[in-house]
């Protein structure tokens, strides 16, 4: 090749180099805590997803939905993985959160309580842990104690972070009972902790757990999360389809070192993990109701689903189901 020639492509393929990382953005994912509702991210970052997208993704642990949610609203990170009770909660105090897309549409607690705890009785006037006062774990407090003929007003509520802090907490005797779902929910069971209440074989609609930004983020930076959240959908789709594949990162990210917790936390995340990650409508509903009457009961208060009805609309989301059709 002749000298200018061979210094002209070198050119070129600095100025794509340029070019490439000019359009990649570093982008931080908060995530409540290593459970497996995080899996479709996982996924996509340790397929290359992300960084076929041009996103330079850090997935960091938060140690509670709630606590996670207010560094949003701080701006310290661009995306949240939590529930919708935590967004109602802050929007009602100033913040602009929005939930753009759904990891689970179904609450996903059981209750668990010390062996020696079994009816309401026994649990009256003990201490419940939650993760964070705002989050899921204790927005469905109130549902668990309901089952059992109690309110919020029988317990004492502390929080104690993650479900494997909070079952160690059970077991000690620092607090009567907890909420946590997989893979915790299955050490749970194998320490003998009790099941007193089971909301997740109920199915209740509930936007369980799911990716949360700023408002403002959202507007102006439309593309990035277009980018991130197709991304994470293909995450999605591959961890439903390759068992093996999910298999091993969810170990790796869950901390995962039993096969049986292994099995039972991945086949609980098929039966959770909508497809495409569009929230339900009901979902929305059942936790604004659980609110005072001064919050606003309109659902695209908290919810914006625009990016998925774009990927919709541009095919995206039908090429998806072609590639991968055992997800379902």
């Amino acid at each position: 090749m002749p000298k200018r020639a061979g210094a002209l492509a070198l050119l070129g393929a600095a100025m794509m180099a340029t070019a490439a990382a000019a359009q990649t953005a570093d982008f931080k994912i908060g995530i409540s805590e290593r459970v497996n509702t995080v899996l479709a991210m996982w996924m996509a970052d340790a397929a290359g997803l992300y960084r076929a997208q041009g996103l330079n993704v850090q997935i960091i642990n938060m140690n509670g939905g709630s606590h996670g949610a207010q560094e949003l609203a701080a701006g310290h990170i661009d995306v949240m993985h939590v529930g919708l009770s935590s967004v109602v909660r802050l929007n009602r105090g100033g913040a602009d959160l929005r939930f753009i897309a759904s990891l689970s549409n179904v609450i996903r607690f059981t209750f668990f309580s010390a062996p020696d705890v079994k009816t309401a009785a026994d649990l009256r006037g003990g201490a419940v842990g939650v993760s964070t006062f705002g989050s899921e774990s204790d927005a469905t407090v109130t549902l668990a104690l309901a089952r059992l003929g109690l309110t919020r007003a029988d317990v004492t509520l502390r929080e104690y972070g993650s479900g494997t802090k909070r079952i160690e907490a059970v077991q000690s005797g620092a607090i009567k009972a907890t909420a946590v779902n997989e893979p915790v929910t299955s050490i749970a069971r194998e320490r003998g902790l009790y099941p007193l209440v089971d909301l997740a074989a109920e199915n209740i609609p509930w936007l369980f757990s799911g990716l949360v930004v700023k408002k403002d983020y959202l507007d102006r930076h439309r593309d990035v999360l277009e980018r991130f959240v197709r991304a994470t959908i293909e995450g999605n789709y591959i961890a439903l389809t390759d068992e093996k594949r999910a298999k091993d990162v969810l170990a790796k990210g869950a901390h995962i070192q039993t096969t049986k917790i292994l099995d039972i936390s991945y086949a609980d995340f098929k039966h959770q993990s909508p497809p495409d990650l569009m929230p339900v409508r009901a979902g929305a509903d059942n936790i604004i109701a659980q609110f005072p009457a001064d919050v606003s009961r309109k659902v695209e208060d908290y919810v914006d689903t625009s990016l998925l009805d774009a990927l919709k609309k541009d095919g995206t989301l039908a090429a998806l189901q072609k590639k991968y059709p055992r997800a379902k």
